[in-house]
């Protein structure tokens, strides 16, 4: 079974929520939603490929400098962090997440179920919300869960190198991936709604969190130093490093920045989603 069928297929998940006693709540269609997600099996292999990514990557990275530490070079052990390094399955994580939370708004325009879905909730916005609500609750669980399991399990794996979670800054660096990797999927609904296209909404997120910095490398030293601290994700990678950086913004306040991003991209949505023919 393809996706687009999938998505046609849980549109009973609305026509349940709107009928029977007493009138469509948001919890309702909260409910619908989460129908929807874990009936889609798309959606579910996409969180999965997540969830192995950050923790695989780390735990891959881990065992292979630990097993080969001796034949590092002197600039790689200097460069050498074990939390970075049993970590570092984040960024493949964020792939997955984002588009994830693109997919899940563009998915319905895509075949057509966001008609039934808006006859079925006529006033639009509690069913952002419920989409909003259902995956970050789900991203946030596995994604902090994974933060935690890939350390662990990477300091295992690291041996004689390892650090632990009462280290200056481990704690707050773990706890932030979580909390990272989470704005992520919630900017990726923001993005899907905003656009309502898929490819559109991808290349859009990704833009941002990916290619402003690359562009931000390239412009004179005064512009980086002005600037570049307030891009979403240099914002949000502020708090995922051990060592604080003089350059960037100081951690839990670069989060809130990053933070800031998500919820201007979700006010728009919604007044988009308000103002917009489906």
């Amino acid at each position: 079974m393809t996706a687009v069928q999938e998505m046609s297929d849980s549109g009973p998940a609305y026509t349940r929520a709107s009928t029977g006693s007493g009138e469509v709540t948001q919890w309702r269609t909260i409910r619908a939603e989460w129908v929807k997600f874990r009936t889609l099996w798309s959606s579910v292999l996409v969180m999965v490929i997540a969830v192995l990514g950050m923790i695989g990557v780390g735990l891959v990275a881990s065992y292979f400098i630990n097993a080969d530490w001796g034949h590092l070079r002197a600039r790689q052990i200097a460069r050498f962090n074990p939390v970075v390094t049993s970590l570092d399955g984040y960024n493949m994580a964020q792939l997955a997440i984002g588009t994830l939370g693109v997919l899940l708004v563009t998915g319905e325009y895509s075949t057509g179920l966001i008609r039934a879905t808006m006859a079925a909730v006529p006033a639009r916005l509690p069913v952002l919300w419920a989409k909003l609500t259902v995956y970050t609750g789900i991203t946030f669980v596995l994604m902090m869960v994974s933060s935690f399991v890939a350390f662990l399990g990477g300091q295992v794996l690291l041996g004689s190198h390892s650090t632990t979670l009462d280290a200056p800054g481990v704690l707050r660096v773990v706890v932030a991936t979580g909390v990272y990797l989470t704005l992520v999927g919630m900017l990726g609904v923001a993005f899907g709604a905003l656009i309502r296209n898929t490819a559109g909404g991808i290349a859009a997120l990704f833009g941002v969190l990916l290619v402003l910095p690359a562009i931000m490398e390239v412009l004179p030293s005064t512009w980086q130093d002005v600037i570049a601290k307030y891009l979403p994700s240099n914002a949000g990678q502020a708090a995922l490093s051990v060592t604080l950086d003089p350059a960037m913004l100081a951690p839990w306040v670069g989060m809130a920045v990053f933070a800031v991003y998500v919820v201007i991209g979700m006010v728009a949505a919604a007044v988009l989603l308000k103002r917009r023919d489906v």
